[in-house]
């Protein structure tokens, strides 16, 4: 995309006046004349007008545009920059009124400053050419000014704070810790420039670790292609703050070839390295139903995964989108896969969930997202109602009389959308493997069922769908419980159900929707509590009413 010029007018013009006001505040700082201050002062309404020009050009640009594409992505993005030009316009003028808290430059160390802003300065001048060239490389100089600025704003503060130890002139440090800080804001602000400029040439936003960290597992691909010559396309984000992106070869006319080549996921260090002990453990253990992992890059508190692209659609997909064939097809696939699972995995050692502890933990995100549902004790006429934190107290007693006879291998996070079905190949994988371990297999049979439920979905004949989906999952879980003499399948089932239904609702702001999941909880609960503890293969759980609606 050309840049629309009076958008590629305004950014000249922005970045031409911010460069100016750095340069006047570099002068400033080397004989603190009042007159260049004001200068700076005076002249902040003109970034202003500027950035709110830009601003709306990119809007009525984007106005125009039906869907999101990397035109779209470029707009966003000089909108960013315009916003932190601004801001180092801003910072300036910071820097003039603290300087008035001064008595003359004693105490500033004007002398350190100059070079800092001179930084600024060629940072600024380098952002027309990056943005026009689509230049990356030099997008990274850009960024890269921001961990020089960083590393001499620490050596000021050490100094200063040296200063104030000593207990003289205070009021005039503090401002020249200030002063400092905003300097080194400055560089955030270039930080934030290069992003964006990445950004805009990838089509999709990143901050400068991501990039790092793609261009590096790009290079495990063998594609023998530079980043710029892929398609990279964020697909999705996990509620863990993750990114997930795929990589494809582009063709013609810059579009994607033929489907992603690779998955890319970046998030928190921890995170990611259980996925990938996950993925090897199911390698181990099960071989060809997890994808491969093709590179793992650390990177401070942050790492990135490159992953096998797997064919095929989730069982949410399936679910809402396909014909009934293909989805008895994959319900019955599926089923197949857990059993084979199970049973390879199965060993001796009892296992115990803990739904209930699970539960309590979430308890506090729920209650942020729906205040209403902390309800303690209350009364029906003459009858007593345990508040709902109680219930969750006794059902944990209750729970721990109760353990699973085997434990098995479990997903861990068995929402449907980690499910994956190829009808080609007509073979079940698995993805999003982080909290895979040895556990009790109720805990994927009850968030496979809730994560059915709380589709937000009104069309009754797909809701008769997915009653259907739960009660044949049930079916053959309860039939699996049966054959391998696991006699509290059902009890643990609902406390598990309980728990899902519960903690799903701080993901769910259609308030119909969350009260009925919380209602169910309770009355899960409540039905569990009233059942007799030493005959836990008495209890039966009412499928069809829990889920109907």
């Amino acid at each position: 995309m050309a840049i629309p010029q009076p958008i590629r007018d305004n950014l000249r013009f922005l970045s031409a006046e911010v460069g100016s006001q750095v340069a006047l505040l570099q002068n400033y700082f080397d004989g603190l004349n009042p007159s260049l201050g004001q200068r700076i002062l005076d002249r902040s309404g003109y970034a202003y007008n500027l950035m709110i020009r830009i601003h709306n050009s990119c809007l009525n640009q984007l106005a125009e545009r039906r869907r999101a594409d990397q035109d779209s992505c470029l707009l966003r993005a000089l909108e960013s920059i315009a916003t932190d030009l601004e801001r180092i316009s801003e910072l300036c003028r910071d820097c003039v009124h603290q300087m008035s808290y001064l008595d003359g430059l004693k105490g500033l160390r004007a002398e350190a400053y100059g070079p800092l802003l001179e930084r600024v300065i060629t940072g600024i001048g380098l952002i027309e050419g990056a943005i026009d060239r689509h230049d990356t490389q030099l997008a990274l100089e850009i960024g890269g000014i921001e961990a020089k600025l960083d590393r001499a704003y620490k050596r000021l503060q050490r100094r200063y704070t040296a200063d104030l130890k000593r207990g003289k002139r205070t009021e005039a440090l503090v401002s020249a810790l200030f002063i400092a800080h905003d300097v080194e804001q400055m560089g955030d602000a270039l930080l934030n420039i290069s992003e964006a400029i990445i950004s805009a040439n990838l089509g999709q936003p990143i901050n400068i670790d991501r990039y790092h960290s793609l261009r590096a597992s790009v290079e495990r691909l063998g594609l023998d292609q530079s980043l710029g010559k892929l398609s990279v396309e964020r697909i999705a984000e996990t509620r863990s703050g993750s990114g997930i992106s795929g990589i494809a070869e582009r063709g013609r006319k810059g579009k994607k070839a033929n489907g992603y080549v690779a998955i890319f996921k970046e998030g928190k260090r921890h995170k990611l390295k259980e996925e990938r002990d996950g993925v090897e453990s199911w390698h181990e253990i099960f071989p060809g139903l997890a994808p491969r992992i093709l590179d793992y890059k650390k990177r401070g508190q942050s790492a990135a995964l490159l992953i096998e692209h797997l064919p095929g659609l989730t069982f949410e997909q399936i679910l809402l989108h396909e014909p009934p064939k293909l989805l008895r097809q994959t319900l019955k696939r599926l089923q197949k896969t857990l059993a084979r699972i199970w049973d390879e995995t199965r060993s001796r050692k009892p296992a115990a969930a803990d739904h209930m502890g699970q539960l309590n933990k979430r308890l506090e995100a729920v209650y942020t997202v729906h205040p209403q549902f902390r309800q303690g004790e209350c009364r029906i006429g003459a009858l007593p109602l345990p508040g709902f934190e109680a219930l969750i107290e006794r059902a944990g007693a209750l729970e721990a009389r109760l353990q699973a006879p085997f434990s098995v291998y479990i997903h861990g996070d068995f929402n449907l959308d980690n499910i994956l079905y190829d009808p080609v190949e007509r073979r079940i994988n698995f993805i999003d493997l982080h909290r895979s371990r040895y556990m009790d297999y109720v805990q994927d049979v009850s968030v496979f069922m809730v994560s059915n439920y709380r589709l937000q979905v009104l069309d009754p004949p797909l809701r008769r769908r997915i009653l259907a989906v739960c009660s044949a999952f049930y079916q053959f879980a309860a039939e699996y419980a049966a054959e391998a003499g696991d006699r509290s399948f059902e009890l643990r089932l609902a406390l598990g159900l309980a728990r899902s239904f519960a903690s799903s609702t701080r993901f769910i702001l259609d308030q119909t929707l969350a009260a009925a999941m919380f209602l169910r909880a309770r009355y899960l609960l409540e039905l569990a509590l009233a059942s007799n503890p030493d005959k836990p293969h008495k209890f039966r759980l009412p499928i069809q009413e829990i889920f109907v609606g």
